[in-house]
C-alpha cells in the first residue's frame, strides 16, 4: 500500500485553501482543479484562485493596475469574453490584454517566428507562429499533458503493487513523476533493458519514510505524450503533431 499515516495534530483549516498550501494539507482536502484541458470549467473556484493571487500573493489594488492574461490556443471565445468581463467588472482593472501563450513564449526568447510546443497540466498544443502571429487553423491539440501522465503513472505503479486511490496519493505520484520520469529515445530497447536488468530502478522515499522502487515506469508514463493510445486517447502524439504542423505550413514559412 502506498499510504502514509495521517497527522494526528489538529491543524486549523480555512474554508478555502489555494496554491501550495493545498499540497501541505492534501490528505485533509477535497482538491478542485477549475481548469480542465486548458479551459476554465468552474468559474467560482477560478475566482478564488484569482482572489488569492491578486490580494494575498501580489498584494495589489487591481483598479490601479493593468493586467496581461495568457490564453491557450483554440480557447472558446466565450471563455475569453468571460475572463475580460471578470477582470473589468469584478476586479476593476484599468486595462486587460489577452495573448496566446505560444506567442509570448517566443517573445521571451527574443523571437517572432517559430514552432512552439505548449504542454501544461491538462492539454498540449503545437502552435506555429510567424512574425508574432499564430495560426489557429494549423494549431494542433492533444488532450494529454501533465495530469494525464501522472494518472498513468498511478496506474503503472498500481500494477507493481503500490495501491493509490486518494488525492494525497496523486500529489505524491506527481512529485515522483517530476523527480524520476524521463523521455526514452528508444522505447523498445529501454523497456527490454528494464526487464533484463535493474539499472533503471530508482528508489523514492515516501512522506512516511518508506521506500518504493520505480523502474520502467519512469519512461513508460511520459511515453503517452507520443503514443496517446496508451491511455485510450485517440489522435496523433506530440511528434506526429509537430510533423503535420510543419507539413501544412506554407512552403515559405517552413524554414522557421
Amino acid at each position: 500500500m502506498l499510504r502514509y499515516e495521517e497527522s494526528l495534530v489538529e491543524q486549523e483549516l480555512k474554508d478555502i485553501v489555494v496554491g501550495e498550501a493545498c499540497a501541505d494539507l492534501r490528505h485533509q482536502l477535497d482538491i478542485s482543479y477549475p481548469v480542465n484541458n486548458g479551459i476554465v470549467q468552474n468559474w467560482d473556484d477560478m475566482y478564488n484562485i484569482w482572489d488569492h493571487a491578486f490580494y494575498n500573493e501580489l498584494k495589489i489594488n487591481p483598479s490601479e493596475c493593468k493586467i496581461l492574461l495568457t490564453d491557450p490556443p483554440l480557447n472558446p471565445s466565450k471563455n475569453r469574453e468571460k475572463m475580460v468581463e471578470t477582470m473589468f467588472e469584478k476586479y476593476n482593472f484599468a486595462g486587460v490584454f489577452i495573448q496566446i501563450q505560444a506567442v509570448l513564449t517566443l517573445y521571451a526568447q527574443g523571437l517572432l517566428t517559430g514552432l512552439v510546443i505548449d504542454s501544461g497540466d491538462g492539454v498540449t498544443h503545437v502552435v506555429p507562429v510567424v512574425d508574432g502571429f499564430s495560426f489557429p487553423h494549423l494549431t494542433k491539440r492533444m488532450n494529454v499533458a501533465g495530469r494525464h501522465i501522472t494518472s498513468y503513472l498511478v496506474d503503472l505503479l498500481s500494477r507493481r503493487g503500490y495501491a493509490m486511490n486518494r488525492t494525497a496519493d496523486f500529489e505524491t505520484v506527481r512529485e515522483i513523476k517530476e523527480k524520476l520520469c524521463y523521455i526514452s529515445y528508444d522505447y523498445k530497447r529501454e523497456y527490454q533493458l528494464g526487464l533484463e536488468t535493474t539499472i533503471l530502478v530508482k528508489n523514492y522515499t515516501l512522506p512516511d519514510g518508506r521506500v518504493i522502487k520505480v523502474g520502467t515506469e519512469r519512461f513508460q508514463a511520459p511515453e503517452a505524450l507520443f503514443t496517446p493510445e496508451l491511455i485510450d486517447v485517440e489522435g496523433d502524439g506530440m511528434a506526429d503533431m509537430v510533423f503535420r504542423c510543419i507539413q501544412e505550413m506554407d512552403i515559405d514559412n517552413r524554414m522557421m
